[in-house]
Order: structure tokens, then sequence, then C-alpha cells
């Protein structure tokens, strides 16, 4: 089973979005694809059960922690033994022990960031959470970033998309802040099974993400691919090494091209 867990502990990131349009662009083709809901808020939820009987049925779980930080409700995270595609859509806050549970899961860890100030700070201190506490440094996950609710041009996002480029992370794609997502929604559907002419941005935009998760190399943003664009894991490319002594050394690294967080620590 490929598990994705789609995760950043500020809210309004843009998580379930992302969650609904991966399940459904892979229940699309034909991929026995659930959704783990992980979230008190149910979104996910709630957008499943909008969708309409003739299409391709995605299997939906429940497992928000009751109090917000315990462990997950493991008598409600069953999938059918079948699946081939699980996605987490993990609630805001997401720390500690539900944090490390989530990324012990999970083979691939997709963090979506908005484009304002409070964003990027909240993701910045997310990311050390991530690898410090929640085991992702040592996990097999591979884990990636994506620009989600961006509009352009905007100062926002230039300071985004500067912060993500310094993270040394894949960073995917940028996602717009279109109403076909907001149209997705309401029906229960991805814009993978919208109107295929009127949605072709949305897809585009969507697409590395789906090349990155089948295992083709990342291309970077506005960047030719090179020889050493491969899609390894973290703990195999060695560029987080220095988190093994320092968290301190952690912040430098992945945000030194922004200048914005320097005392931070």
């Amino acid at each position: 089973m490929r598990t994705i867990l789609v995760i950043n502990s500020k809210g309004g990131s843009g998580k379930t979005t992302l969650t609904t349009n991966l399940a459904s662009y892979y229940a699309s083709q034909n991929i026995r694809t659930a959704i783990l809901d992980c979230d008190p808020q149910g979104s996910s939820m709630q957008w499943l059960r909008q969708r309409p009987d003739h299409i391709e049925s995605i299997h939906g779980a429940n497992a928000a922690p009751t109090n917000g930080a315990g462990p997950l409700n493991s008598h409600k995270m069953w999938v059918p033994d079948n699946t081939e595609t699980l996605i987490i859509d993990a609630p805001a806050g997401t720390k500690g022990l539900v944090l490390q549970d989530m990324v012990r899961r999970s083979s691939f860890i997709v963090i979506p960031v908005a484009p304002s100030p409070i964003d990027i700070h909240a993701t910045a201190g997310f990311i050390k959470e991530l690898l410090l506490v929640g085991g992702a440094r040592s996990a097999k996950s591979k884990i990636a970033v994506v620009a989600n609710r961006v509009r352009e041009p905007s100062p926002g996002y230039v300071a985004l998309e500067r912060f993500l480029t310094a993270l040394k992370l894949p960073f995917l794609t940028k996602i717009s802040d279109s109403d076909n997502y907001i149209r997705a929604v309401e029906k229960g559907l991805g814009v993978f099974e919208m109107e295929e002419t009127s949605t072709l941005a949305e897809r585009q935009e969507l697409m590395p993400i789906f090349r990155w998760l089948d295992g083709h190399a990342h291309v970077p943003l506005n960047q030719e691919a090179d020889s050493s664009d491969k899609v390894v894991s973290i703990e195999k490319t060695g560029k987080f090494a220095s988190v093994r002594t320092s968290g301190k050394t952690l912040i430098s690294t992945i945000l030194s091209a922004t200048g914005k967080f320097k005392n931070m620590s």
C-alpha cells in the first residue's frame, strides 16, 4: 500500500483540498483508494459524503483523535485490505506521539504551505518538529513541499517561493487559489473528475505531485532537471545530517536563504 501523509501544523494551508484531489485522481485511474481523516473537523469525510454515486468510490475512515492530542482512534482506522493508495489528512497542530505514528505509517509526506508570513514561520517550526521529534529523519518517508492557495503576482508568494527553495526538499509545484477547487469540493469531486478543458490549468499544476509520488525524478520549478535530481529519502541524501547533533543547525540550514527568521532557535 502506498501511504501519503498530507500535513502541516498550520491550519488553513489547504491540506483537505490537496487530500481530496490526490484521492480523486487515483480513484479516477481505477486505483483502489482510501482516505484516513485524522482531523476532528472531518472535512474529508464531509467531502466523501458529497460524492455522486456514479463516481469511483473512495473508502473513508474517520480516525480523528478524541482529544486532539492522544493516540489515533485505531478502531476506526480500518481500511480495506486491497487498498492500493491511502491518503492521510492530518489535523493542524499535530505533534508528539500522534505525529510519530503518522510518520511511521507513511511512505510519502507532502507539506502544503500557504503564501503568508505566518504560514512560512509556522512551517519552519513544523519541519523542525517533523524531523527531530516526528522521526521523519530516520524514517524511510520521502518528503516534499508544495505552495498552496497561490495568487500571482504577490509579495507573499515571492517570499514563500524563496523559503521553499531554501528547504532543500523537493519543491513540487504551486497550486493556485482557483475557484475550480472550491467547486470540486462542493460536488464531492476532484478537478480530474470535472470537465477537462475548464480544469486544464489545475490538472497541470497538480501533475508534478503525481509524477513525484510515482517515483519519477523531480524537476525543480523554473529549472532544468539534472542528473542529481533523484527521488531519494532524506536519510540517504545526507542533506539533513546536521540534525543529528543540533536543532539550531537545522533551522539555519533551511532558512538561510530567507533571512526572515534568524532569531529562531
